[in-house]
């Protein structure tokens, strides 16, 4: 599986100018908007829905770890 990395506490214009200087890295981009007003925007870039389908398992995937973490940490 790909590894994730927690974007937790990253600005917003820090993401985008990690993006613009790592450009010619990135195969595609899957990305999901909160609005201000509460409207959400999301979408992908140039790629396959395989791929993209893929780049969700691994945020379930990363997701799931650290809920498990937590459960573990914090036993009721």
């Amino acid at each position: 599986m790909s590894d994730v990395y927690s974007l937790h506490g990253t600005t917003v214009a820090e993401i985008f100018s990690s993006g613009l200087e790592n450009l010619d890295r990135i195969e595609a981009v899957a990305v999901a908007v909160i609005w201000k007003d509460g409207d959400v925007t999301a979408g992908a870039s140039n790629t396959t829905n395989e791929r993209l389908a893929f780049m969700l398992l691994a945020l379930e995937q990363h997701i799931k770890a650290g809920l498990f973490r937590n459960v573990l940490q914090n036993p009721s």
